[in-house]
């Protein structure tokens, strides 16, 4: 197990274990697996892909692509993640649930874009 299998399995017993506690003390608790969420205030180099690549297309540098760039990703802006959440909020609804952006695009096709609207 490398270091993303240690923390995919934590985020795994996190959920596992706040259903328990919602089954057993009968508790309002809320699940929400968060996309790619982008938006104001991001530090450019925090490490991930929107920041880095907005601020490459903004300097004029060539955009970093890891691997052919065909991996893919799923971007959420920040007032739509908040949006979800707030409805979960106020639902009874108990289960994991996905919130962001349906609509996939390949890393490749992120930077094209990026490029084209700097």
């Amino acid at each position: 197990i490398g270091p993303r299998g240690v923390y995919d399995e934590a985020k795994r017993f996190a959920e596992a274990i706040t259903m328990a506690y919602h089954r057993y003390h009968r508790l309002d608790t809320k699940i929400v697996r968060i996309f790619n969420t982008y938006g104001p205030r991001m530090r450019l180099r925090d490490g991930r892909v929107v920041p880095a690549f907005i601020g490459q297309a903004l300097s004029e540098q060539a955009l970093t692509v890891f691997g052919d760039g065909s991996q893919t990703r799923s971007f959420c802006y920040v007032s739509d993640l908040i949006d979800g959440i707030f409805k979960l909020a106020m639902s009874n609804f108990h289960e994991p649930i996905n919130i962001g952006n349906p609509r996939e695009m390949t890393i490749k096709q992120f930077a094209e874009e990026i490029i084209r609207i700097t």
